[in-house]
């Protein structure tokens, strides 16, 4: 096994890995620019535009890049509420932990959702515009969910590093 790292992502490689230091630049200069041209992919990695272009196609096929998304200032769209609502259930079965996934997905203010091993079972982060909407979404939605039995919140004063 060999640690690979390159700019912000380490990578344990074993030797039947298809990806080399070139393949790691470029997922992380995509990371940090999804908009960014193959023309200055290419001069950023050091290699020609036509390997860039393989090598791109290549680790999306492979399922290495899965899409890209947009970066949106919540605070601008009066979304700058966030909580994380720690989720306890009365039955953690197979059966019971596929219908709360199932369930949770529909909640368009549920931004993660985490199976934590702990104290609790999940961890969401909920985005709303205010604590007052955040409640409502707390009572009516996430404590509705299947098998909730008790959840506890924590709430954002400041967000340091996000995304």
């Amino acid at each position: 096994m060999i640690g690979l790292s390159v700019g912000k992502f380490t990578l344990e490689n074993t030797k039947d890995s298809d990806l080399d230091q070139f393949d790691m630049k470029i997922i992380d200069a995509v990371v940090e620019n999804g908009r960014i041209s193959v023309t200055d992919l290419a001069e950023k990695i050091g290699l020609s535009k036509t390997p860039v272009t393989a090598r791109f196609r290549r680790l999306i096929e492979d399922g290495y890049i899965l899409g890209f998304r947009a970066l949106l200032n919540t605070q601008k769209l009066g979304l700058d509420h966030v909580a994380f609502a720690e989720v306890k259930l009365s039955d953690t079965r197979e059966d019971a932990l596929r219908e709360f996934n199932i369930a949770v997905r529909k909640i368009r203010e549920v931004e993660e959702c985490h199976m934590i091993a702990g104290r609790f079972d999940y961890l969401l982060k909920v985005r709303t515009p205010n604590i007052r909407r955040y409640r409502e979404v707390l009572g009516e939605k996430i404590s509705s969910l299947p098998h909730v039995s008790s959840t506890s919140t924590s709430v954002v004063m400041q967000s340091v590093k996000e995304f």
